[in-house]
C-alpha cells in the first residue's frame, strides 16, 4: 500500500497531484487519494506480507548487487511510473509498498489513482527519494501494478460492453494462489464485483455435489439444514431441468453453466423473481453483450484473473 510518513496525506503539490510520502510505520500503510471514491483499499496487513515475499524472492540472500555497486549510496531521483498502453490503473498500494519496505524516505506523488483510465504516455506517479531502493523495488513494483492494471483494464471492457443491459460482471476463485485478495480488488478497481472469496463464505453445490448427494434436491436440503441464516446457497445447472429442481428446492441463485443464449433467455423466464441468475462457461468480451442481453443478474468470468494480460506500464527516470 502507499505508505507515509504521518498515516495522512502531506500536501497538495504544485501541478495539483497528492503527495504521498513512505514510512517506516508499519501500524497503517495505505493513503487516501491512491483510489477512486467508491475502491475500498485493502488493508495493510494482507498487502505486506505478499509484496515482503515478492521482495525477499528478488533481493536473494546479497540485495541489489547491480544498484549497490553502480549507484552512490547518497544518491536520489526521481522517477515516474508511466502508462505503454490505454488502460485502468490498480495495484498503486502494492507499488508503493515495494518502495517503503527498502527505504521509507521514498514518496510518491500519484496522478492516477486505481481505477482510473489512463492513455498512453501518461504519468501515472512520480516516485521521489534514494535511488538504490528505488531501482531494487522497481521490478516488484511494476509486477504487481502492471499485473492488477491489466485484471482492472479487462473487467472494465466487459462491464462497459454489458452496461447497456444493466447486467454485473463479477470474478471466480480461478485465481494466483497467494494473490486472490489482490486480483479480486483489481476487479472492482475495473468496475467489475466479486463472488465469494472462498469455500467458506457462500454455498455453491456444482455438479460433483449433486452427485455425492444424490440430486439437487437433497444436496440443497443438507446444505440449509448446516448452514447459517446469512448464508446464500447458489446450484450449478446446466440443463432447464436442473433449473427447476434447484427452484423448487428453494436455492437463491442459480449459476446457468455453459447454456446458449437462447436457453439462457429461457432460463431466465422460468426464474422469474425467485432466484439471482448468473450465465457462466467459455463467455469472452465478444460475446458478453449477447449473453448479457438475456437478463441475467450476473456474468461470472474466470478469466479476467487467471489469464488478463498485464498493463504495460514503465518507470522511466527523470533525473
Amino acid at each position: 500500500m502507499i505508505a507515509h510518513a504521518r498515516g495522512e496525506i502531506e500536501e497538495m503539490n504544485g501541478r495539483g497531484e497528492m503527495m504521498l510520502a513512505a514510512s517506516g510505520e508499519m501500524a497503517d500503510a495505505r493513503v487516501s487519494g491512491s483510489r477512486g471514491p467508491m475502491i475500498a483499499p485493502l488493508p495493510a496487513l494482507l498487502i505486506e506480507p505478499i509484496v515482503r515475499a515478492a521482495l525477499a524472492e528478488d533481493l536473494g540472500n546479497a540485495g541489489d548487487l547491480t544498484s549497490n555497486a553502480i549507484v552512490p549510496a547518497a544518491s536520489c531521483a526521481e522517477t515516474a511510473l508511466v502508462a505503454r498502453q490505454p488502460g485502468v490503473i490498480a495495484g498503486l498500494d502494492f507499488s508503493a509498498a515495494a518502495f517503503r519496505l527498502l527505504d521509507p524516505a521514498i514518496t510518491l506523488a500519484v496522478a492516477h489513482a486505481d481505477g482510473t483510465h489512463v492513455r498512453p504516455g501518461e504519468t501515472i506517479a512520480r516516485v521521489s527519494g534514494p535511488t538504490r531502493a528505488m531501482l531494487a523495488g522497481e521490478r516488484t513494483a511494476l509486477n504487481f501494478l502492471c499485473h492488477l492494471s491489466g485484471i482492472a483494464t479487462a473487467t472494465a471492457a466487459v462491464v462497459a460492453a454489458v452496461r447497456p443491459f444493466g447486467t454485473r460482471v463479477t470474478d471466480t476463485r480461478k485465481t494466483i494462489p497467494g494473490l486472490r485478495a489482490a486480483q479480486k480488488y483489481a476487479v472492482r478497481a475495473g468496475g467489475g464485483s466479486n463472488h465469494r472469496f472462498g469455500l467458506d463464505d457462500a454455498v455453491l453445490i456444482k455438479d460433483n455435489h449433486v452427485a455425492a448427494a444424490g440430486g439437487i434436491g437433497a444436496a440443497i436440503a443438507r446444505a440449509r439444514a448446516a448452514i447459517g441464516h446469512l448464508v446464500r446457497i447458489e446450484v450449478e445447472v446446466d440443463t432447464l431441468a436442473q433449473l427447476e429442481e434447484a427452484l423448487a428446492a428453494g436455492t437463491d441463485a442459480v449459476l446457468l453453466d455453459n447454456m446458449s443464449p437462447e436457453m439462457l433467455r429461457k432460463a431466465v423466464a422460468m426464474v422469474g423473481e425467485r432466484a439471482i441468475t448468473e450465465a457462466s462457461g467459455r463467455i469472452t468480451p465478444e460475446t458478453a453483450p449477447e449473453i448479457a442481453a438475456t437478463g441475467v443478474n450476473l456474468i461470472s468470468l474466470g478469466w479476467l484473473t487467471h489469464s488478463s494480460r498485464a498493463l504495460d506500464i514503465g518507470l522511466d527516470y527523470l533525473f
